[in-house]
């Protein structure tokens, strides 16, 4: 039997997205750049997917969409567009649970003379809209927070946040990458100058992503060449991917109003399977969350070096693929920097499990999971169960 849980590192493409990239590989390789036939056959897939993209965020110009690697580089784009048209330091402001592809950038302009500020979360995960308005300084340029945290799950208050910034005159972005397809984005509602995406976290194939960018928000670009993505994104563009992004987009706003529900429904399910596990205590905000995802650290503190990468191999070796919230470089196991901000110790934060669900996953998958991981648990640690 094999489960997959593993929807928020990647998801698998859908059939309808794998046929439009075998079709686009097949037939429509073209260089949206060239005049000719092909080029403008390819020219015509490429705006069709930047329309799809843009309805799907209620976007009212599909300019505004700018198509990238993913959606690392959409939030490195974000960030550094904005900081290189600087030319003395400024000031930045994130969250303390922001995801590398923004804690890095933002820890490179520290380096370079930048002023960073790092909000601070509670325990569960949440930015406090307070902390926000007391961080802004006269010299704050840009503010990024991110919607739907990857690791604990916790949705920030962005609409107020980003309320905060736009009442100061100040840039706002968010990492949507996560939230994508799971909540409704409406960037005319949503008060957000920028805004990241990822095709392969909507069912898309990976290698391609998108920053939204509001109409008269201007950004300088990372990469320069041909003059590709209205000027700020050169390179001849991945255009099978970003089709099959176009349609997975289209078909995840088509499918939202049940999905949704349904993913909550399985989300739920799943912690009150392990409410009474002794061994696992849930991380991040019940109330304000993904609704595909549920979080977990190892409880107890006789775990004896018992990690949330031990929790990941052995279920693996149980068919059942889930994430580890520690973040393994090199081989070395590092506590995780999010548990670390939410409070927690750094035995704990060592600990970390994500269970994240998708279109594929049902109930039966839940029950099974939890069934296994309880006894994983129960033999890796066999002093705390009661007689």
């Amino acid at each position: 039997m094999q489960i997959y849980l593993d929807y928020s590192a990647t998801t698998p493409p859908r059939p309808e997205v794998l046929a439009t990239v075998r079709k686009v590989l097949g037939e429509g390789w073209g260089n949206p750049s060239s005049l000719h036939q092909w080029g403008q056959r390819a020219a015509l897939t490429l705006e069709t997917a930047r329309l799809q993209v843009a309805n799907f965020l209620n976007a009212p110009n599909p300019d505004s969409i700018v198509f990238t690697s993913g959606g690392t580089e959409a939030d490195n784009f974000s960030i550094m567009g904005i900081a290189r048209q600087y030319s003395q330091s400024q000031h930045l402001i994130i969250s303390s649970v922001e995801h590398s592809a923004i804690s890095e950038p933002a820890r490179f302009l520290a380096q370079q003379g930048w002023q960073v500020t790092r909000l601070p979360v509670n325990c569960q995960g949440r930015v406090n809209p307070l902390d926000l308005m007391a961080a802004i300084q006269d010299n704050t340029v840009l503010i990024s927070i991110i919607y739907g945290q990857s690791e604990v799950g916790t949705l920030q208050p962005i609409e107020e946040l980003g309320r905060i910034a736009r009442s100061q005159g100040i840039l706002f972005h968010t990492d949507a990458v996560q939230v994508a397809g799971r909540i409704p984005l409406d960037v005319q509602r949503l008060p957000v100058d920028l805004l990241s995406l990822s095709s392969h976290k909507i069912y898309g194939i990976q290698g391609a992503g998108a920053l939204y960018v509001r109409e008269g928000v201007n950004l300088l670009p990372l990469i320069n060449g041909g003059g590709q993505e209205q000027k700020l994104r050169s390179g001849t563009q991945a255009l099978p991917a970003i089709a099959g992004f176009g349609v997975a987009a289209e078909l995840a706003a088509q499918e939202m109003a049940t999905e949704t529900p349904r993913l909550r429904a399985l989300r739920d399910h799943l912690f009150d399977r392990l409410a009474n596990c002794p061994f696992l205590d849930p991380t991040g905000d019940r109330l304000y969350r993904l609704p595909h995802h549920a979080s977990f650290v190892i409880a107890d503190s006789r775990k004896e070096g018992i990690t949330g990468k031990t929790l990941v191999r052995q279920l693996d070796l149980a068919g059942i693929g889930i994430s580890a919230g520690a973040a393994c470089n090199s081989g070395k196991l590092n506590p995780s920097p999010i548990l670390l901000a939410m409070g927690y110790d750094t035995s704990t934060a060592l600990g970390g499990i994500r269970l994240t669900f998708g279109k594929d996953t049902a109930i039966a998958d839940i029950d099974w999971t939890a069934i296994v991981l309880e006894q994983i648990l129960e033999r890796l640690m066999p002093q705390l169960v009661t007689v």
